[in-house]
């Protein structure tokens, strides 16, 4: 039977009409009416009962002699998220799986979600630009309406790569991007952002070139919620990179569209905790808006932690125009990764990760989050970085220390990982060489950061013989995705495609959604097992006590 909280839960004081064929009383019956969201489900009392149905209308008169109880209407992808981040993106659902560096989140990923109404960003952090370029041109040979994004990275010690994926985004039409590991704002993410500014016939800014910024700090996102800065400005007018309306259309739009809260992620990471940065930031966009008047409030969205239904529909309910998911993306078909990674990875549990140095960011002390279950990477990583801070030169340490370097973690001579250095960035950037041949604490950090880019290479094509160096991005949402699917079609990495992995959250979020809506309304409903969606898009669920 359905439990109530009273007599008359919902205070409606209405009525019933319909057939009374149409209504279920017995468990497994009742959740086929709440689970169908496109239609309105009414739970109504007579002699047999309390049951559920799809089917009939509401009055206030007492035509029937069927009361109702609670009613939860029908549910459309849009109800969650926000419809003007659909529209500006031309999606079905407020879903978008996030940029992973070296084509993790690889064209096929992109090109896949697109064609399902979702939103996904190429990996283009780590690449070259003819590699970023061939991905732009089959990703627009595929979605030549959209959806889609590239990837921007912020690269404080290769600001060469930024400039030219800029450079490349404007020559190809690239109109969005997610700007990712920003600490400030620098003069090429603002020449993306203002080159894209025209006005419509009553003088309007028009915006172009959209940005999806990912951040995880108060004064990192007033950057992005703000306009660009005049400091920044003046010199790409200066050196003719924008125009002088441009600069002064710049002025008067936020530096973003959408500011993407990330939260214990994978990868990049200040492993805040999402129901404390969402709410916050939340708050701190509504006191800009207040301030600056936008047409178009700038839409904050959840990312770090997202995997299951739950997780989705918490940030919906604690207001995210769109939720972004990362690391279930990761073990998933389409991804740009190896196999073996993707095993491991479907065997993680939530605390089967950890901090290691970044490799792009090695020198500044910064961390990311990867898998540690299955890999010694972030053991041999932290090890690195510690020796970095001990000493200020190769030379310097220890015969002892060497030998272990050399045998176990590079299992080649430092004077060889050297050499492979100069003809790496002799390509890439010269510049860093110059530096290091000056700079003997210089050198020693290209020299390790050597094994930590690798080692993200070596876990991309499953390189053979460093399966434990393999470094594998991944936060605690890919533990809490495999706990939700075991049992599931999902729980093997063969049938993990990216797009019904979003239809699954998405619509299992939904489908909490109308749970919660019966539950407030006065009906007792229990869902001991997780909210799961099969392949065919029909929700099933384990009896719950209803």
């Amino acid at each position: 039977m359905i439990e109530l909280h009273g007599a008359s839960p919902s205070g409606l004081n209405q009525y019933w009409t319909g057939p009374v064929t149409s209504i279920a009383y017995d468990q497994a019956s009742v959740l086929d009416r709440v689970r169908d969201l496109e239609r309105p489900c009414y739970v109504v009392r007579n002699d047999h009962g309390v049951g559920a149905t799809n089917e009939g209308t509401l009055s206030s008169v007492d035509g029937s002699g069927i009361e109702a109880l609670v009613v939860a209407p029908p549910l459309q992808q849009s109800c969650l998220g926000d419809l003007g981040f659909l529209q500006t993106y031309g999606l079905d659902y407020a879903y978008m799986a996030g940029s992973m560096a070296n084509a993790i989140s690889s064209e096929a990923m992109v090109i896949a979600l697109g064609k399902a109404g979702m939103l996904g960003a190429f990996g283009a952090g780590g690449l070259s630009p003819h590699r970023i370029e061939s991905a732009i041109h089959r990703i627009q040979e595929a979605l030549p309406d959209g959806p889609y994004a590239f990837n921007l990275i912020h690269s404080p010690n290769e600001p060469a790569l930024e400039r030219g994926a800029v450079a490349l985004y404007l020559k190809h039409s690239v109109h969005v991007v997610e700007a990712s590991a920003y600490l400030a704002l620098t003069p090429q993410v603002v020449q993306y952002r203002a080159s894209g500014l025209d006005v419509d016939r009553d003088g309007n800014p028009v915006i172009g070139n959209r940005i999806i910024a990912k951040v995880s700090r108060r004064e990192v996102a007033s950057q992005f919620l703000n306009p660009a800065p005049a400091r920044l400005l003046a010199p790409l007018v200066d050196q003719g990179l924008i125009t002088q309306r441009q600069a002064a259309l710049a002025e008067l739009v936020p530096m973003a569209d959408d500011v993407t809260l990330e939260a214990d992620s994978g990868g990049h990471t200040d492993n805040r905790p999402l129901v404390c940065l969402l709410p916050s930031i939340i708050t701190q966009r509504d006191e800009v808006q207040a301030q600056r008047r936008y047409e178009t409030p700038v839409r904050i969205g959840a990312a770090g932690g997202i995997g299951t239904p739950a997780s989705a529909f918490g940030a919906f309910m604690m207001g995210a125009a769109y939720v972004v998911t990362g690391s279930i993306n990761h073990a998933c078909v389409e991804s740009g990764t190896s196999d073996h990674a993707k095993k491991l990875l479907a065997q993680a549990d939530m605390a089967d990760v950890m901090m290691a140095p970044a490799a792009d960011m090695f020198e500044m002390g910064v961390n990311l989050q990867v898998l540690k279950r299955g890999t010694l990477f972030p053991l041999r990583a932290r090890k690195l970085y510690e020796l970095y801070q001990a000493y200020d030169s190769l030379d310097a340490i220890p015969e002892a220390e060497r030998r272990k370097l050399e045998q176990q973690v590079f299992q080649r001579s430092v004077d060889e990982v050297w050499d492979a250095c100069v003809s790496f960035f002799s390509d890439r950037d010269p510049r860093q060489i110059e530096r290091a041949l000056d700079s003997p604490k210089r050198k020693m950090a290209l020299v390790f950061r050597w094994y930590l880019g690798l080692a993200t290479r070596w876990a991309i094509v499953g390189e053979r013989g460093r399966e434990l160096d393999y470094q594998i991005w991944c936060g605690p949402a890919m533990g809490a995705f495999n706990d939700w699917a075991r049992g599931s079609h999902l729980e093997d990495t063969g049938n993990r495609h990216v797009a019904d992995v979003g239809r699954q959250i998405m619509d299992g979020a939904a489908l909490l959604y109308r749970i919660q809506m019966l539950r407030l309304g006065g009906l007792r409903l229990s869902v001991p097992a997780p909210v799961f969606a099969s392949r065919t898009g029909a929700v099933r669920i384990e009896a719950p006590t209803v």
